[in-house]
């Protein structure tokens, strides 16, 4: 019987000062790998517990996506009682995340600097829009206008037709992302020096990063890339196409044999040895042309039968589905894409984190926290602050019971 290996990030304290979603994104993903997660809250709570849209017994659906498995302890960081108690919950940390604005730290007495330097094996990760340096460093940032300033909005949408966001957070999520691997990153190094370090995380620097080859594109051209609607800038067989029964599907033929395979799935053999389109290169001089022979040729057959047809060929193909109906299909695939969050009668279901370890124990989803749910909890059980203690930081507003939670 093989014996499970622990989820590789158990263990680690995680101190979570961040809200809406940047920050959020991050400290879940580090609890879905193990990590505990004490989130920290003003007595508004995180921001996005606010965002209007569909709710769950109570909770904002933005708010539940991206703050399971966390612990969270409604705290006055204004007040000097709240940055001690901070500070005591930080002596015991291996990481802290933050998103607040840059020199907002600094304002509050706990700036990253300053806390490394009293904590030395501290890892301290710092989001936020625009770096902790530069000129435009106090400006407030989210995800749209990140992806405004960094020329993505630029290349999304089709030709002819006004700049569009893309439909994901990616300005907050590729933050996240990178936040994460610039803190794993650091307590690698801390393995062999013993010594953390502040880690500074710019949305726009993220986007700007996701850029890729389009970045380089408009350097070498000295021009800047257009709308690529459904298409790409190299590849005239790299885009969707509407079929007969109105439903897109996208089509990859990169290379030789997948032009070869989509012209004999289409029945255009005669394509392939066309001057016009006999390579890629000239496939792609010639692609309006290209294109107004193969549109009419999809819209022969309904989606599905082209998806079949061009699969068993070995065309990369796919159709263009909604949300619900891939995550109908994630469900049904049964591969762990899908988790769902309990808390006693009341569940969701979310999307999980998309890393897998062989052998590993998984992490069980921890509902998302109500606002200082876990507040004598983490006082009393692991500060060693007394009952009467946390009450009396209770009545001078240094921090909120929970809900429900009698107060002596």
């Amino acid at each position: 019987m093989t014996t499970m290996e622990r989820p590789p990030l158990e263990g680690l304290r995680v101190i979570d000062l961040t809200t809406f979603l940047s920050g959020p994104s991050a400290t879940q993903l580090l609890g879905d790998l193990g990590a505990d997660i004490v989130k920290i809250e003003s007595f508004q709570g995180d921001s996005s517990r606010a965002i209007v849209g569909p709710e769950l017994d109570g909770d904002c659906a933005y708010y539940l996506a991206n703050n399971r498995n966390k612990r969270s302890i409604a705290l006055d960081l204004k007040s000097p009682r709240g940055r001690e108690v901070l500070m005591r919950l930080v002596a015991g940390a291996d990481v802290v995340v933050e998103n607040f604005r840059p020199g907002v730290t600094a304002r509050l007495g706990i700036s990253p600097e300053d806390v490394v330097a009293e904590h030395p094996s501290l890892v301290w990760a710092s989001i936020s829009g625009f770096g902790q340096e530069g000129p435009m460093r106090d400006r407030p940032a989210y995800d749209m206008v990140v992806q405004a300033l960094s020329g993505v909005m630029s290349i999304n949408g089709h030709p002819g037709a006004p700049s569009a966001r893309l439909g994901i957070p990616a300005g907050d999520v590729v933050a996240g992302l990178f936040a994460v691997i610039g803190l794993l990153a650091a307590l690698q190094a801390r393995q062999e020096t013993g010594r953390g370090r502040v880690v500074d995380v710019s949305m726009l620097r993220g986007q700007l990063a996701m850029l890729s080859y389009q970045a380089l594109y408009a350097y070498l051209r000295d021009s800047a890339p257009g709308p690529q609607g459904a298409g790409h800038d190299s590849i005239a067989t790299y885009r969707s196409f509407r079929a007969g029964d109105g439903r897109e599907l996208v089509v990859t033929a990169n290379t030789p044999r997948m032009w070869e395979g989509l012209c004999r799935v289409l029945g255009l053999d005669g394509l392939v040895t066309d001057e016009r389109y006999v390579d890629a290169a000239a496939r792609l001089r010639n692609k309006e042309s290209l294109w107004a022979i193969l549109e009419p040729r999809f819209a022969e057959r309904p989606a599905a039968e082209w998806v079949e047809l061009l699969a068993a060929a070995s065309v990369p193909v796919a159709p263009v589905k909604n949300v619900l109906e891939a995550l109908a299909d994630a469900r049904a695939a049964g591969d762990g894409s899908l988790v769902e969050v309990k808390n006693g009668h009341v569940s969701f279901e979310n999307v999980a984190a998309p890393i897998r370890f062989v052998d590993t124990a998984e992490v069980e989803p921890v509902y998302p926290p109500a606002l200082g749910q876990d507040t004598f909890d983490i006082l009393v059980g692991e500060l060693g602050l007394s009952r009467s203690e946390v009450d009396e930081l209770i009545a001078e507003g240094v921090v909120i019971a929970p809900a429900g939670e009698p107060v002596a």
